[in-house]
């Protein structure tokens, strides 16, 4: 088979960079583990980072999705809108985000479900915040909910 064969019947994220997928492509890279909906809080002095188990206001826990997605950096001002400029940006970002592996030029895991070809396959792998998080609707302080780790 010539090489070209083989190169073109590779999936996309192989064969393209973030900056060149197609938006349906770039949304599909989201693995719905939604561990970016997790707050963060920032020390002012040191830039350190803590991480909470403290969920947007907007995510829907049980399914790992944003209630309303199309209007949430409205809903939400602080809600960061991803893309190919920014992603290799974002320290906070978990090492398991599809977006992040690919800017760093590593795979997609195994268990992501563009692999698997299941949607459920990142919350039987755990890598999801489902069960592990509280709405910041009934939350309290945020300082109350600093994990050990990041998520």
């Amino acid at each position: 088979m010539p090489a070209e064969d083989t190169v073109s019947e590779q999936p996309f994220w192989r064969r393209k960079v973030l900056d060149q997928m197609s938006p349906e492509e770039w949304e599909s890279l989201c693995d719905g583990c939604a561990k970016c909906c997790l707050h963060k809080l920032e020390d002012i002095d040191t830039g350190e980072l803590a991480f909470t188990n403290v969920a947007c206001r907007l995510l829907d826990i049980g399914a790992c999705a944003c209630d309303n997605y199309e209007r949430r950096s409205t809903l939400e001002p602080d809600c960061v809108v991803l893309n190919p400029r920014n992603v290799g940006e974002l320290v906070w970002m978990p090492s398991t985000c599809a977006y992040r592996m690919l800017a760093e030029g590593k795979s997609l895991a195994h268990w992501h479900p563009l692999v698997t070809g299941d949607p459920d396959s990142v919350h039987r792998a755990g890598i999801s915040v489902r069960g592990r998080c509280i709405s910041e609707r009934h939350a309290g302080p945020l300082e109350h909910h600093v994990l050990d780790r990041r998520p």
